[in-house]
């Protein structure tokens, strides 16, 4: 599963899968880039990653206006950066990084550089980054008086090459069927479906899938920064982007000012990528649970019954027809699935989908149509999902070596299903090209503490169902000298763009002084949303 979830997206595996969703002052490099052993890198693709940004901060970047149907509006400024598709062949095939930002908001005295973001995924765009400032986003209003912000499309993403899987008309025709098996035959479809869509992956993007990894998209990360100019990255990094950013740290520890990472990837190897999306669906059906005693604490406003068991069974009667005849003739089980999940992923969702589920209760099918079903008339939004997608698998697949045995799949689904099934199942087939996958599959990288690491700020809640708490205290154990603020009995995933002083404050207070509390730090939880 994604570790972030693009809101009012609708993504789905193969064509016929389910539905599921699965996150920058002058001067070229002054060091070495340092290899996961500490020592000055004598590996290619840590030499070449020295050429390209040698390279890079040579060149620059030419910043012009963006273009119109990139929706990213004045004063934000874009941009193109070249990276080699293979580091460990620097002056082979190069590719394109799309780039945006806009200027600190403060004077030039108060400028402390370029702040760049990555919003998760794999396979999430940073280029609506710069807009925090345009719309003037409260949260981000002291840190933008002091730092440009900086997005980038990464590789594979949006117009940064853009990688494909199959027909992006053809990724969101619903329904789709069920992805909780009710047979042998079920889940023989679902594998013939993954098998198909790993074939795809490689058919239309096969030059790219084996250079699709997050050490890559790390190295891409430093060649962006000496483009701009920057002797020491900044950086901002959300659910997978905490994962970047943990790698980034372990290749590049010298090359770091400031980072903060938020709802965290447990980085630990075993973890990557197979058991982590096991463990998400463990935390997800907790936060569904979270979602619906809130919706029973708030029955007057949403009809749904005053226990966690009414709503639950007002939620599996929705499934229940919607698997016997799908609503609308497009909304079956998986794409209620793809829609209702949001609810677990962010607290912003509670709301909207309570009062999707009331209406359907009081007679109105409607309004799940309205949510749930996919908009075939919508083809840019379409390609994007469809794109988003297959960066998330092409990632995940390439930087890990996945279980091959069917076997194993099946028994450990299986067993997780009887006790968590809102997630697992479809996490699974979303998951499972990766056993059948047509590229090179590397080993994960040992995320830990080089000379030169700065300190890090991580942020985290206690209930975040995407990447749960665990990731963490994980991350906290191998960045010496980091320090791990944890939201107290909250979940929403993405906890640095919600309003929380507790946090907020601190956030600040890092970014603009290098000030990290002496010990770690528990916040109370921000507010529950109300109906």
């Amino acid at each position: 599963m994604r570790q972030n979830r693009p809101k009012s997206r609708l993504l789905a595996l193969g064509s016929a899968g389910a539905l599921v969703t699965a996150t920058l002052i002058a001067g070229a490099v002054s060091a070495p880039a340092a290899s996961a052993t500490g020592r000055p890198a004598q590996d290619r693709e840590a030499k070449g990653a020295e050429i390209a940004a040698a390279r890079a901060a040579k060149a620059g970047i030419h910043w012009q206006d963006c273009a119109a149907d990139w929706g990213l509006e004045k004063p934000i400024q874009c941009g193109w950066v070249s990276v080699p598709l293979d580091y460990a062949h620097p002056y082979g095939k190069q590719i394109k990084l799309a780039v945006d930002r806009i200027g600190n908001t403060g004077t030039k005295k108060e400028r402390q550089g370029a702040l760049i973001y990555n919003p998760g995924g794999p396979g999430g765009s940073g280029l609506r980054f710069p807009r925090r400032v345009v719309t003037q986003n409260a949260v981000w209003a002291n840190t933008a008086k002091a730092y440009d912000f900086v997005g980038f499309d990464p590789r594979g993403v949006g117009h940064s090459a853009p990688i494909s899987c199959i027909d992006p008309q053809e990724f969101v025709k619903a329904p789709k069927a069920d992805p909780v098996p009710g047979s042998e035959a079920d889940k023989r479809a679902q594998r013939k479906l993954a098998r198909e869509y790993a074939e795809g992956c490689g058919k239309r993007s096969g030059a790219m899938l084996p250079h699709m990894t997050t050490p890559n998209t790390a190295r891409d990360l430093d060649v962006i920064r000496a483009a701009l100019g920057e002797k020491k990255l900044n950086y901002l990094g959300v659910s997978y982007g905490t994962y970047l950013g943990a790698v980034y740290g372990t290749l590049f520890p010298g090359h770091l000012r400031r980072m903060v990472v938020d709802s965290v990837v447990d980085p630990a190897r075993e973890n990557i990528w197979y058991e982590a999306n096991l463990n998400q669906d463990i935390a997800f059906e907790g936060r569904w649970k979270d979602w619906e005693d809130w919706v029973a604490a708030n029955d007057a406003a949403f009809h749904l019954g005053t226990t966690r068991a009414a709503v639950q069974d007002k939620w599996l009667q929705l499934r229940a027809a919607a698997k016997k005849s799908p609503i609308g003739g497009v909304v079956g089980p998986a794409e209620l699935i793809s829609f209702f999940q949001s609810a677990p992923y962010y607290d912003s969702s509670w709301v909207p989908v309570a009062t999707v589920l009331s209406k359907y209760t009081a007679g109105d099918t409607q309004a799940v149509v309205d949510a749930a079903a996919p908009d075939l008339s919508d083809t840019a939004g379409n390609i994007a999902s469809e794109n988003s997608n297959a960066v998330y698998t092409a990632v995940e697949c390439a930087d890990a070596k996945w279980p091959t045995s069917w076997r194993k799949w099946d028994r450990d689904n299986t067993r997780l299903n009887k006790s968590y099934p809102f997630m697992t199942w479809a996490n699974a087939w979303m998951n499972l090209p990766c056993a059948t996958w047509p590229a090179k599959q590397q080993n994960p990288l040992e995320v830990k503490t080089h000379k030169g690491l700065p300190k890090v700020l991580i942020v985290q809640s206690t209930r975040d169902a995407a990447t749960p708490y665990e990731g963490a205290v994980e991350l906290h154990k191998r960045f010496k000298g980091s320090r791990l603020i944890t939201e107290k009995d909250a979940g929403s995933h993405g906890v640095t763009s919600l309003v929380n002083p507790c946090i907020n404050q601190r956030v600040d207070a890092y970014l603009l002084s290098g000030k990290l509390d002496g010990k770690d730090v528990t916040c109370a939880p921000h507010a529950t949303p109300k109906p």
